[in-house]
């Protein structure tokens, strides 16, 4: 069963790349901030990158002035996620977090089997807001769509 609204956010830790591999718990991250957490199938495929990421990267500013931090993830490596970061040219204050072997992914219940396309165990495409480690919202797509977990939909959305 995947998490839902009012849940807490599983602990989990997350990797980043920030002058070499940078381990995050989900406490840190998201203990006593409001933070939209959105995920991707995988970094470099086609609607993460061409419209999912930098959506977010675009809009960066306007969740700033609401106070909220954001951070995409994939079930990628720290690697990965750093080459993307600097091929999308995120913003530091995106933070990209890679969850290797999709533990946090899975304990979120939001884990997508892709094993047909060869890609293993993946996340599904979605976004997720949270207050203090609470989840206010929760947008998942369904398979193959790209609508409720877009910057522009969750901003509009959390009013």
């Amino acid at each position: 069963m995947s998490i839902q609204i009012g849940d807490k956010i599983p602990q989990a830790t997350l990797n980043m790349l920030r002058d070499g591999v940078q381990a995050i718990g989900t406490d840190e991250l998201f203990a006593g901030k409001n933070v939209l957490l959105f995920a991707v199938p995988g970094a470099f495929t086609p609607t993460c990158s061409a419209k999912h990421l930098p959506g977010y990267v675009e809009k960066i500013e306007e969740f700033s002035r609401r106070g909220i931090d954001v951070a995409c993830l994939s079930v990628n490596d720290a690697f990965v996620m750093g080459a993307w970061a600097k091929n999308q040219e995120v913003p530091d204050e995106l933070l990209m977090l890679a969850d290797g072997n999709g533990a946090f992914t899975k304990a979120l219940g939001l884990e997508l089997d892709a094993t047909a396309f060869g890609m293993g165990l993946r996340a599904k495409r979605f976004a997720l807001y949270a207050e203090d480690g609470v989840v206010k919202q929760l947008h998942v797509e369904a398979p193959g769509e790209f609508k409720v977990s877009s910057a522009d939909y969750v901003l509009e959305h959390l009013g």
